[in-house]
């Protein structure tokens, strides 16, 4: 689902269309317009549909219900009610914002079609404008492609790594994206580092749809699995790999694999952090990854974009959020590349999040090492944290 259809329409008037075109859909027409494009996206793929793609329209309010439903099921309401409080705690949601009923707005309101992991089909929302329904006919396309090739239903569910999770989803989405807007566009212009400067232009300016004061965090979930996994797959499709597709084993396993694909080269791969303490008072445990940490940077320094960069020396990350009678409580470890990528994020947050801490908080930052790698211990706990002598602490793994 791709909450920016203001991006889609402006490049579909600039760009033209390929396949049928469709007016007040129903379902024949939504067929015909699968069984003309389906053939595109298996060339602009390099892989054929092993059964016909199935499709289907859908109400505004069958959305919203699948929206809920999915989201329940990903982030049932305990667990999200403590990824916001963690998130709280970082600064990087305001404490007067709940994600749940935001999530479900955005994404229920500005889906025009999507595909169903689970039953297979590729759906279009009644009602939505023939012009975006074409792009995002393809888009979906590529989604039941590549449910026919990974176990995509599997492989979306929450398995404690944000990051991970987030790396899966902008390959999947990058490469819808890419692959549809080649059909529009040409394979050649899709494949050029200009034509993502215009799309991510013209996403900056769709911004304008969301609603004001959207934290930095929640448009970057929005739209870097779309604009950030695209252009990593125009890097795919100019190397030496563009022969095959990054699925199983070659799938990136993090977001710095994404934000930088010479670290995917490599095989630059995500350090293993482990909390060693009990785990009797933790309500919550994941990890950020180089993308949220870049956000967490931004937004505390009031910035409203992202700026590319070079690469920070993130060697892997991993947060817990305790309960307390004082109040929750948060400890995230980092390892880092260098000494020197160690103490350039140290000195990056720690007035930072002095500054920011909520009254009878209390935030500490310090060097660490984790099992001789240079790491960095935020903590951000009430003043009166009964583990403020005895932090928890972590180390690398050894799997």
């Amino acid at each position: 689902m791709m909450p920016i259809r203001a991006v889609w329409a402006l490049l579909l008037m600039a760009l033209g269309c390929r396949g049928e075109p469709v007016r007040a859909p129903e379902p024949s027409d939504i067929q015909r317009l699968v069984d003309s494009l389906a053939p595109l996206v298996e060339q602009a793929v390099g892989l054929p549909f092993k059964e016909p793609p199935v499709s289907g329209l859908r109400s505004r309010e069958d959305v919203r219900a699948y929206v809920i439903a999915k989201l329940n099921q990903e982030l049932p309401p305990e667990k999200l009610e403590r990824v916001e409080t963690a998130y709280r705690l970082f600064g990087l949601v305001p404490d007067t914002l709940e994600l749940g009923p935001l999530i479900t707005d955005l994404l229920s309101q500005q889906v025009v079609g999507f595909f169903d992991p689970d039953s297979a089909m590729l759906f279009v929302v009644e009602g939505s404008d023939p012009l975006q329904v074409q792009l995002v006919v393809a888009h979906e396309l590529v989604h039941a492609l590549q449910g026919q090739y990974m176990p995509l239903a599997s492989l979306l569910k929450s398995r404690g790594d944000n990051d991970w999770s987030t790396a899966l989803q902008s390959m999947l989405e990058g490469q819808a994206n890419f692959a549809s807007l080649g059909l529009l566009a040409g394979e050649e212009t899709v494949r050029t580092p200009a034509f993502w400067d215009e799309v991510r232009r013209l996403s900056q300016t769709a911004e304008s749809s969301l609603p004001p004061g959207l934290p930095l965090i929640l448009k970057e979930w929005l739209l870097f699995p779309y604009l950030g996994g695209g252009e990593w797959m125009r890097w795919w499709e100019t190397s030496p790999l563009a022969d095959s597709v990054p699925y199983g084993p070659r799938m990136p396993i993090s977001t710095e694999q994404i934000l930088h694909p010479s670290r995917y080269e490599r095989g630059d791969v995500p350090l293993p952090v482990v909390f060693t303490d009990s785990t009797s008072a933790v309500a919550y445990e994941d990890n950020l990854g180089e993308l949220e940490i870049r956000i967490l940077l931004a937004s505390l320094t009031g910035q409203d974009l992202l700026e590319s960069a070079l690469p920070l020396g993130w060697g892997g990350d991993r947060y817990r959020l305790y309960q307390d009678p004082a109040g929750p409580a948060l400890v995230w470890y980092s390892a880092w590349d260098t000494p020197r990528a160690a103490q350039r994020f140290q000195s990056s947050v720690t007035d930072p999040l002095a500054r920011t801490a909520r009254p009878g908080y209390l935030s500490r930052v310090d060097a660490v090492s984790l099992d001789g790698r240079s790491g960095v211990r935020v903590v951000i706990a009430p003043e009166a944290w009964s583990a403020w002598s005895d932090l928890p602490a972590a180390e690398m793994s050894p799997d």
